[in-house]
C-alpha cells in the first residue's frame, strides 16, 4: 500500500508540475484574463478533473507559479548576499545580485498581467500582497544577519528596484540594460536603507 501510495504521489507532482510549467507558456504568449482553464488543460495534455485535482481556480495556479518565482529570486538574493558570511560587502554583495537576480521577460508580462487583475480584486489583491511581504522578508533576514540597520527599508528598495527594472525591461527588452540599471539602483539605495534612512528623492536632486 506505501507503495502504491508513493507512486500516486509521484504522479500527481509531476500533473501538478506540467499544469505549471502549460499555463505559464500560455499566460505569457496570451496573456493572464485570456487565458482558460481548458486552455491549460489541453496544453499540458490533461482534463479539467486534472486542474481541480490540483488548483480551485487560475487565481491559485498562479499563486502556486509566484512561490516558486518568488521562493527563486529570494534564493538568488540571499545566496549572493551570504558569500561574504557575517561581514557583508555590499558593493560586491549588490554586483552579485545584479548578475543572478531572474530577468525573465515571459515571467514579467506574465506578473504585470496578473498585477492588473489583482488591482481590481481586494480579496486577491490581499493575498498577493502577502507573497510580497514573503520575498522582502527573506532579504530582510539576510541584511539582519549582517548587522545592518533599517532592514525592513532595505528590502523594500530592493524589491521596489526590481519592480521599476522589470519595466524598462518590458519597454527596451534590453536584459543587459535592465541590469546595468539595478546595478546602479541597488547601489544607490541599500547603504541609504541600511544606515535606516529612506531616501528623499527631493534631497537627491538638491545634492
Amino acid at each position: 500500500m506505501a507503495t502504491t501510495t508513493g507512486r500516486v504521489t509521484k504522479r500527481r507532482v509531476r500533473t501538478r508540475a506540467d499544469l505549471l510549467k502549460a499555463a505559464f507558456a500560455v499566460f505569457a504568449a496570451k496573456g493572464f484574463g485570456r487565458v482558460s482553464i481548458e486552455e491549460v488543460c489541453e496544453a499540458a495534455g490533461y482534463t479539467r478533473g486534472a486542474f481541480y485535482s490540483n488548483f480551485a481556480s487560475l487565481d491559485e495556479l498562479f499563486f502556486a507559479l509566484y512561490r516558486e518565482r518568488a521562493d527563486l529570486i529570494a534564493g538568488q538574493v540571499s545566496g549572493a548576499l551570504a558569500l561574504d558570511g557575517p561581514e557583508l560587502d555590499l558593493a560586491a554583495a549588490v554586483d552579485r545580485v545584479t548578475e543572478v537576480l531572474l530577468l525573465d521577460r515571459d515571467w514579467l508580462l506574465v506578473k504585470t498581467d496578473f498585477l492588473t487583475h489583482a488591482a481590481r480584486r481586494p480579496d486577491v489583491a490581499r493575498t498577493l500582497l502577502a507573497h510580497r511581504a514573503r520575498l522582502r522578508e527573506a532579504v530582510a533576514e539576510r541584511l539582519a544577519r549582517a548587522g545592518l540597520g533599517g532592514v525592513e527599508d532595505a528590502a523594500h528598495a530592493v524589491v521596489a528596484a526590481y519592480d521599476g527594472v522589470t519595466v524598462q525591461l518590458l519597454l527596451d527588452q534590453d536584459a543587459g540594460r535592465a541590469r546595468a540599471w539595478l546595478r546602479q539602483l541597488l547601489g544607490a539605495l541599500l547603504p541609504e536603507a541600511g544606515a535606516g534612512r529612506v531616501p528623499d528623492a527631493r534631497t537627491e536632486r538638491a545634492e
